[in-house]
């Protein structure tokens, strides 16, 4: 029987053979994972694609190293468990089950403990790329570095990542997680608290909700171990009965509120991982105002196989409901963090709640791909006296935005100009509208095309052509008319979603 090693390699060999047959004929190509966690509409042809979803597999675990070698497509929750068995789970794990580890490294990822680790490809010590030529080599920190780094964060547009040797940690056997759930009154206050809790050794999960200006809540987490007779009960996550995270988190800062006490849960590994998940942060309670449905426990409950996000990304994708959400993450410094805030307040320009609030450790510049070869410099946020480091907090901003094409595009082009005036970073999974020459301001093109050059890229889409937004990118439909009256497009979505199948790629 072949070894796993093994029908990787004849899987690469194949692929290389694919690749360099459309360098050979000069044919530009693109990648197809079978998945994906942007929210652009994409739908290529099998013509032009490399398909690589096959690579869905954990190789190895080494338990002395704590480290996982896994092909690109192994998604968050398959990890998780894989390496949950030998009591390691990896330094960053994103809150989506179906985010894979690839896109992780490929597609500028960071999570509850980014504020420690820094984003995914931080903890990435080595990748496999197939060039744009089809030759097969390794990249890491010490070979072929600048390879390695402009790979992470690029979109797959440095080459195809075929493999990756990811950092884990111990958590013991059955392991929980101790979750405090501490409230503040307003973004200094949250601030404050971050920097507390960043500064403070003990924590190894830090993120937030804003449910309002004057109602946050900071959760503060670190490992423990659960023993089945502890006479702390356990709060699950992941079960159709169990309350959607954020919900749950709004009635335990209001109890801390109201107590002025610290509220503590244990809540076991894998439901924290992906506490998120159902119901896509709070992205789902909109799928239920737009098909007229009551958002009830009950009705949560009754639709709990349509909440996870691999339904709702597909459904998301085939309705073209894309092109009337806002969904966006986007980084600003500590010390502009409460103007940002303010400034989504404003219904002119976002006015929704929740929000999400995330710590995120950055590095060097010269580390990094289409994140951080950006060519403006992100302003050292002071934890303490001896903490001075590079971070920015992400702000999720995901909700309704307006009907009308140009208004929306309006909307979201703000969004980009008020992040960029702050000195912070927009993520470029979602929908992107800078102009070429607004992208490449922000962005180091000289080295960027240096590097493409150098390692035989240029027959993939660059990074501009890759994350841009057209203009008339607009969902596809029988009759526009009709498409626009609610619910029509969002019952197409969900109908194609429940089929299954394929929905981003064209035979």
């Amino acid at each position: 029987m072949a070894s796993a090693v093994d029908s990787h390699s004849a899987a690469i060999a194949s692929i290389a053979a694919v690749i360099r047959g459309f360098h050979d004929s000069k044919t530009p190509f693109r990648i197809y994972h079978g998945s994906t966690s942007s929210t652009r509409q994409r739908h290529n042809s099998s013509s032009n694609t490399v398909d690589i979803s096959g690579l869905n597999h954990v190789l190895s675990v080494d338990q002395s190293r704590k480290t996982v070698l896994v092909e690109p497509n192994v998604p968050m929750d398959a990890l998780a468990k894989h390496t949950l068995a030998y009591n390691l789970i990896p330094l960053v794990v994103m809150e989506f089950r179906g985010i894979t580890a690839g896109g992780g490294f490929s597609g500028t990822s960071g999570e509850s403990s980014s504020f420690k680790y820094g984003f995914f490809d931080r903890i990435v010590n080595s990748i496999e790329i197939i060039l744009g030529n089809g030759e097969r080599v390794s990249a890491s920190r010490t070979e072929r570095s600048d390879l390695f780094w402009s790979a992470a964060s690029s979109f797959g547009t440095m080459g195809v990542v075929t493999l990756l040797e990811i950092q884990l940690r111990d958590v013991g056997p059955n392991p929980h997680l101790e979750l405090e759930y501490l409230f503040a009154h307003n973004m200094e206050a949250a601030l404050a608290t971050m920097r507390h809790a960043i500064s403070d050794p003990g924590s190894e999960f830090l993120d937030g909700i804003v449910f309002n200006k004057n109602e946050i809540v900071i959760c503060k987490g670190r490992i423990k171990q659960h023993p089945v007779l502890n006479t702390e009960p356990v709060q699950r996550f992941a079960r159709p009965e169990d309350e959607w995270f954020y919900i749950h988190a709004q009635k335990r800062m209001d109890e801390a509120k109201l107590s002025r006490t610290i509220s503590v849960d244990y809540i076991p590994i894998e439901d924290y991982l992906f506490r998120y998940d159902r119901g896509a942060f709070w992205g789902g309670k909109y799928s239920f105002e737009y098909f007229f449905v009551p958002f009830t426990r009950w009705t949560r409950w009754l639709l709990d196989n349509c909440m996870g996000t691999r339904v709702m990304y597909h459904a998301l994708h085939e309705s073209g409901l894309s092109n009337q959400y806002i969904v966006q993450d986007v980084g600003v410094p500590f010390e502009k963090a409460e103007e940002f805030g303010n400034w989504l307040d404003d219904d002119k320009n976002f006015g929704h709640y929740p929000l999400w609030l995330c710590p995120l450790r950055m590095n060097a510049s010269n580390e990094g791909g289409g994140l951080l070869t950006a060519t403006h410099p992100i302003a050292n946020t002071v934890i303490n006296d001896d903490i001075k480091q590079e971070f920015l907090l992400n702000f999720g901003i995901w909700g309704p935005g307006p009907t009308d094409r140009p208004q929306f595009i309006d909307i979201n082009r703000k969004l980009e100009h008020k992040v960029d005036s702050l000195g912070g970073r927009k993520w470029l999974y979602a929908h992107t509208y800078y102009t070429e020459d607004e992208f490449w301001t922000i962005y180091d093109r000289k080295r960027y095309d240096f590097l493409r050059e150098k390692y035989q890229a240029t027959s993939l889409p660059s990074l501009y052509e890759k994350v841009r937004m057209q203009i008339d990118d607009i969902s596809p439909c029988w009759s526009q008319w009709l498409w626009s009256i609610r619910p029509f497009a969002g019952w197409y979505g969900a109908w194609k979603a429940l089929a299954g199948g394929d929905y981003m790629i064209r035979k």
